[in-house]
């Protein structure tokens, strides 16, 4: 067992010597290509594009009308405020239609039945909701105002970043 192993080790090294020989064969045609290219003269390289340099503003308050970047805009800093500003009802209960993104929702037709009429809405999944004036949907306390042939309008209200909310117009159009 022994003596098969080591004529079997004896002919896989000769082979690999082998190959390796066979790699190493003529190489002029490449030297002559490498010297060719570096012989070559060198080309000329653009210049760097001239910086402009950099324009200092300074903010001083109520210099020709423009408002600090630093200071939030009147509207913006009043809504939202103090006791009667607009807020999410924290104390309502979730809708179902409110755990899925505006963007992910789809119209995809309108219902009447007696004197109301309702909005067909497609969630991700596939499933078909009826929503009605009233309704919520989406991430941002989006309450439904209207519903028309062509698209369900709602308001979300969303934060303006300062600790306060504001109101944002939303609509969602019949899909094709």
């Amino acid at each position: 067992m022994n003596a098969s192993l080591t004529i079997r080790n004896g002919l896989l090294m000769a082979l690999v010597a082998l190959g390796l020989t066979a790699c190493g064969g003529d190489t002029d045609d490449l030297d002559k290509y490498v010297n060719e290219v570096k012989a070559r003269p060198g080309g000329r390289i653009d210049p760097l594009p001239e910086i402009t340099p950099y324009e200092i503003f300074t903010y001083i308050a109520d210099a020709e009308g423009v408002r600090s970047p630093f200071v939030p805009d009147t509207p913006q800093a009043t809504v939202g405020r103090g006791v009667g500003g607009t807020r999410p009802d924290l104390d309502r209960s979730r809708e179902f239609l409110e755990g899925f993104p505006l963007d992910t929702l789809r119209m995809v037709g309108t219902m009447y039945i007696g004197e109301t009429t309702y909005a067909l809405v497609r969630t991700a999944d596939g499933l078909i909701h009826r929503v009605v004036p009233g309704n919520y949907m989406g991430q941002n306390d989006g309450r439904i105002i209207g519903i028309t042939d062509s698209e369900i309008d709602m308001v979300e209200i969303i934060s303006d970043g300062i600790g306060g909310y504001i109101e944002r117009d939303a609509a969602i159009g019949l899909s094709d």
